[in-house]
């Protein structure tokens, strides 16, 4: 993880709001992201990955763990030559969050 965004901490300094906890992880493997690099300069405003933890409001005890779709890194730039890194970090992605709970 390159960084971490407590949402709740950040919302109740800033507005005085309560919320569920709420982080937004900056995940990063600097080998996949030095390849996304390398193709095109500009994908670093979609670098890191971003992994939301946060408690489920509806459902106390219930944590839940979500990342944005890699794959959007080839649909933002159009260059298929995207695709095989998005894919392996899909892969891992997923395998990460699966991890957590067992499945897989």
């Amino acid at each position: 993880m390159l960084t971490e965004i407590d949402v709740k901490a950040t919302l109740k300094a800033k507005l005085g709001v309560d919320l569920e906890n709420y982080l937004i992880l900056g995940a990063c493997n600097p080998a996949l992201a030095y390849r996304a690099i390398g193709v095109d300069r500009q994908i670093g405003v979609l670098l890191p990955c971003n992994v939301s933890v946060r408690a489920d409001p509806g459902d106390p005890g219930t944590v839940i763990v979500e990342a944005m779709d890699p794959g959007i890194l080839v649909k933002v730039t159009g260059d298929p030559a995207l695709t095989a890194i998005a894919d392996e970090v899909t892969e891992r992605l997923a395998a990460a969050i699966a991890s957590l709970t067992g499945r897989g």
